[in-house]
């Protein structure tokens, strides 16, 4: 059985620049967010119902559809949100499984923003939380997405917490923008994960009491 890295965060915390650190490493990655654009885009059957749930204004020029839009409408709905996750997340999960199945590196990384909100944390081995500072995560959405403060903070108060977040969190990278710092941390956890790989279940759970990671 593959060993399973759950990493998780908030929006805008930095999973992205963690998973590239142990993707160009050679650890294999499995993305939710990306399983999900690609269900999104080329899965016929989804795009038909997100088409018919919100009409033609979904749609770009070329009859795809408009992301941006699509946040916009599920961000600001609660239950177009809980719609569109449970469209969605039987298709992603299948998928992550079939992907961790064909994982040729010791161990894999699977990149789960939503970990806690869909009860997944005992569907890992192991949880590597990137933790951010809201007001950090607000700064950074703001620029990247491009959107106001407002919505901002709507996104966020959607997500689970930072506290709890770390409550369920093994180990822990605190994101300062620092990439060399980020990088050690990278090569750190990889020769842990790849120790743990090689455990077998009884010893895996010893070593998960004894070694609780914090990186500040």
């Amino acid at each position: 059985m593959t060993y399973i890295v759950a990493l998780t965060g908030g929006i805008g915390s930095g999973k992205t620049t963690v998973s590239n650190g142990f993707k160009k490493i050679g650890i294999n990655i499995i993305d939710t967010d990306v399983i999900a654009k690609n269900i999104i885009e080329y899965n016929s059957q989804i795009l038909f119902s997100i088409k018919k749930k919100f009409g033609k204004k979904i749609l770009n020029t070329g009859n795809s559809i408009n992301r941006i839009l699509l946040r916009k409408y599920i961000f600001n709905n609660k239950n177009h949100r809980l719609w569109l996750e449970n469209l969605l997340y039987p298709k992603i999960y299948q998928e992550t499984k079939t992907q961790i199945k064909l994982t040729q590196s010791n161990w894999c990384l699977w990149v789960v923003p939503l970990l806690i909100e869909k009860k997944l944390e005992k569907k890992a081995h192991r949880i590597l939380l990137v933790d951010t500072p809201v007001k950090e995560q607000i700064k950074r959405i703001i620029k990247r997405d491009k959107i106001n403060l407002l919505e901002a903070k709507k996104i966020i108060a959607l997500q689970a917490t930072r506290k709890q977040r770390i409550s369920i969190s093994d180990d822990i990278i605190f994101n300062k923008k620092n990439i060399k710092k980020i990088n050690s941390y990278i090569y750190y956890f990889n020769l842990l994960y790849s120790y743990l790989s090689k455990k077998n279940d009884k010893k895996i759970t010893e070593i998960k009491k004894n070694y609780l990671t914090k990186f500040y």
